[in-house]
């Protein structure tokens, strides 16, 4: 039997809090979710820095990439015999599930910026490059790994298999929101995921929804609303992905001046370089990451000294609402007034627009590769999801900017009661 064809001699099952039971009974699955690359994902976290707002949210990637592999399996159970779909498209299908966020790094959002990474072109190149996972793939047929890596890329010339894994309502946003709303606790993230399953069809370039469910996905698309301000946008969080951030410039920063740091910073330094390799990535984890900046701890250098402490002990900074673009002069004073206080402002006041954050929702017309949800009439006529439902037209193409400015309140607080700096800033800050 052909490798790309051979099963297990008995399934193979995950027990999953979301899904109940995650199913494998595909050789090739299973010998991917075994490759080193991909069990890496358990040591990042889906959610980043929201364990410190969430408690509950020590969800991994690897959990969160076998419940997109599920669901896409689900998926296609229902596809089955179906017009438009071609059996033959399976087994791509799965595997470009299973393997869509290999990429990712520690921390990811805020890792990527400092670092000036995309976590798209690791996963690129660990399916195209000298990999166990390639090896795996390159076992199917010869060209494998590349069609996997257009599926995730959106570049695959079968536009359905691409929607299936990318699109306004595509296996991996039914998945995290789920996951993520189970992990922090919160009631937003739930609706009727196996109503949508029932209701979707395959069309020549992208999965439809049968009319009659569309009642499941407005249910959909406002718990994806509701995440996005609750879970992903909550302030806390983004006080820990701001001092996150503001450790590896700072850490990046010294190793540029030549500074002498007592613990050597072996696995960051090809990042500060600007060079990783594939294997210097892979090699840096959420685990190795907060290992130094335990260490990090005992730098002389006060500046990351004290970040690290923050984050590692959870001393955040405190936000208020601030507006840039209409108060910059505030802004300046600030600046000024946190050098007189002896804080460096480029690591101790710190704004943050919250629609910087990779989430979106719905919004026709206004993400580039992601294709509006569209309705399946009982006539076969297809209509875009926001004409017919009112709910979702009520907020679709709106734009929501959410600014915070982030101090260390602890330290201005601590500063003598007669300092006119002090004044000033919380002035400026408080009225």
């Amino acid at each position: 039997m052909a490798y790309r064809d051979e099963q297990l001699s008995e399934e193979k099952v995950f027990k999953d809090p979301v899904h109940r039971y995650i199913h494998v009974r595909d050789r090739v699955i299973w010998d991917l979710v075994g490759t080193p690359e991909f069990q890496r994902l358990r040591r990042i976290r889906q959610l980043g820095t929201s364990y410190l707002t969430f408690h509950g949210a020590e969800h991994s990637r690897f959990s969160h990439s076998l419940g997109v592999y599920e669901i896409v399996r689900r998926i296609l159970t229902n596809f089955k015999d179906r017009p438009n779909w071609d059996p033959e498209e399976r087994l791509l299908c799965l595997a470009a599930a299973l393997l869509h966020d290999l990429g990712h790094g520690p921390f990811s959002h805020s890792f990527e910026k400092v670092f000036k990474l995309d976590h798209e072109d690791f996963t690129q190149q660990i399916l195209l490059g000298d990999t166990k996972v390639n090896e795996v793939l390159s076992r199917v047929e010869k060209g494998f790994p590349k069609k996997v890596a257009d599926v995730i890329n959106k570049t695959y010339k079968n536009k359905l298999v691409v929607s299936l894994i990318s699109s306004q309502i595509d296996a991996d946003r039914m998945d995290y929101l789920q996951r993520d709303a189970y992990f922090t606790g919160v009631s937003y993230g739930h609706f009727d995921m196996e109503r949508i399953l029932r209701v979707m069809r395959p069309m020549e370039d992208q999965v439809v929804i049968k009319e009659s469910g569309m009642h499941a996905v407005e249910d959909y698309i406002m718990s994806r609303y509701q995440m996005y301000w609750q879970v992903y946008f909550h302030p806390v969080t983004r006080s820990a992905e701001v001092i996150l951030s503001k450790i590896l410039h700072r850490a990046k920063q010294l190793y540029e001046e030549g500074y002498n740091f007592k613990l050597e910073p072996t696995h960051f330094l090809s990042f500060f370089k600007k060079k990783p390799t594939l294997s210097e990535y892979l090699g840096l984890d959420e685990s190795i990451t907060l290992y130094y900046f335990q260490m990090w701890m005992q730098e002389d250098d006060e500046i990351l000294s004290d970040l690290c402490d923050r984050f590692v002990n959870r001393r955040l900074f405190k936000y208020i609402e601030f507006n840039p673009n209409s108060q910059m002069s505030e802004w300046m004073e600030l600046y000024k007034l946190f050098q007189k206080a002896g804080l460096n402002p480029d690591y101790y006041l710190v704004v943050d627009s919250s629609s910087d954050l990779p989430y979106d929702f719905y919004r026709p017309g206004e993400e580039g590769e992601r294709l509006p949800i569209h309705l399946l009439k009982p006539n076969q006529e297809l209509k875009e999801l926001s004409r017919l439902s009112e709910i979702v037209e009520s907020i679709s193409g709106k734009k929501r900017t959410d600014h915070k400015l982030y101090i260390p309140l602890d330290v201005l607080e601590g500063m003598s009661s007669r300092s006119k700096t002090k004044k000033r800033i919380m002035e400026i800050l408080y009225g």
